[in-house]
């Protein structure tokens, strides 16, 4: 697939990127100060019912300027934070809320906050009356360059990540940088496995440009961000272009996501960041994979530079494993591992090594 190599414009622009789906084809708005009035969200309203959805961290930060920014009738519901809230329960709780308000068909969903409240707000809204309009206003980094983009809305099970859920694209997707201003430094570093991850599997460009500002990433620079940003939203807009139901090229964007998730399972939601899981279930990934061992140190390298584990936590190879079978990617029973013949070079294969994958399996033995 092939990518035009980025070009910074300048940071007071703001940059808008489609989505291209045909008819359901929407833009990603990536700009400062937006929530703040900086951006008209009308046109992509489909009525004057309005929901939006939060949790109670982001609520004192940024409800009112949304809702100030919104014409119409808007109501909000708060949710608690934090992975383990991710639940069935939860997207229950949204729907309750969209009868109660008596919203119709034309009613809009506003997801106000991290992956966790795109998701469940996301799934209410494909769920309610068999699927209402929805907007994502991502608020943390990993929002913003992975999870509000793409339509993937869903909730976890016990024994499984985001084994619940449906497709359904947003309205539209806005992008305030300056929300990453209230980010806890340890939310940054998740967010930006998911950067990282982008170089990884299709541009070693963006890699390198990622490992020689690192530094200035974690110091929250803001033109360095915004070019982070700009560029990962680049890639995946043309990626689930591409392929919007993930049934072939899309699977690359779960680089590390295998290992990741079943970290996530076996520690139980919440233990580690999702970006954490990610980052860890990268460089094992790359362990397995043909690659040199200078490629393969690099991806352990930046990981580490941007504090993020290079290695999955002591919860036994064995348990690792099993979460690793309830993995959407599986095909005929067959696990699908995403690999990397170079950096910037990834690949699906259900043929890997089951040596080098008992391998990397037994660093969870620690």
């Amino acid at each position: 697939m092939p990518l035009e190599p980025y070009r910074y414009a300048a940071l007071s622009d703001t940059k808008t990127l489609t989505v291209d789906l045909g008819e359901r084809s929407y833009p990603i708005i990536i700009g400062s100060g937006l929530l703040a009035g900086g951006y008209d969200l009308a046109p992509h309203l489909a009525g004057p019912d309005c929901l939006i959805v939060t949790n109670e961290t982001v609520a004192p930060l940024y409800l009112d300027k949304l809702r100030k920014s919104i014409d119409g009738d808007v109501s909000a519901v708060v949710l608690e934070d934090g992975e383990q809230h991710k639940t069935v329960a939860s997207v229950e709780h949204v729907i309750d809320e969209l009868v109660t308000a008596r919203a119709g068909r034309d009613a809009t969903v506003v997801a106000l906050g991290g992956g966790v409240v795109g998701d469940i707000a996301g799934f209410a809204a494909a769920s309610y009356m068999r699927g209402i309009s929805f907007i994502q206003v991502p608020t943390t980094l990993l929002a913003q360059v992975d999870s509000s983009v793409g339509g993937k809305t869903g909730v976890n099970h016990p024994q499984g990540k985001n084994l619940i859920g449906a497709f359904h694209q947003p309205e539209a997707v806005l992008i305030d940088t300056e929300t990453l201003g209230t980010l806890p430094d340890r939310e940054l570093a998740a967010g930006l496995a998911e950067v990282i991850k982008y170089g990884a599997i299709l541009d070693r460009r963006f890699f390198d440009f990622l490992e020689r500002n690192a530094g200035n990433l974690l110091e929250r620079d803001p033109r360095t961000l915004a070019e982070a940003i700009e560029r990962s939203c680049e890639i995946k807009a043309a990626v689930v272009a591409a392929d919007e139901r993930e049934t072939g090229r899309r699977a690359l964007l779960n680089f590390g996501h295998t290992f990741g998730h079943a970290i996530e399972s076996s520690l139980g939601y919440g233990e580690w960041l999702h970006g954490e899981a990610v980052a860890a279930g990268m460089v094992m990934a790359a362990a397995m994979s043909d690659i040199d061992a200078t490629e393969k140190e690099q991806v352990r390298s930046i990981v580490e530079q941007v504090g993020l584990p290079s290695s999955p936590p002591t919860v036994g190879a064995a348990r690792l494993r099993d979460a690793m079978h309830l993995d959407k990617k599986k095909q005929a029973g067959e696990l699908r591992l995403i690999l990397l013949r170079a950096l910037g070079d990834a690949f699906v294969t259900s043929e890997f090594d089951e040596a080098a994958l008992r391998r990397v399996l037994r660093w969870a033995d620690g």
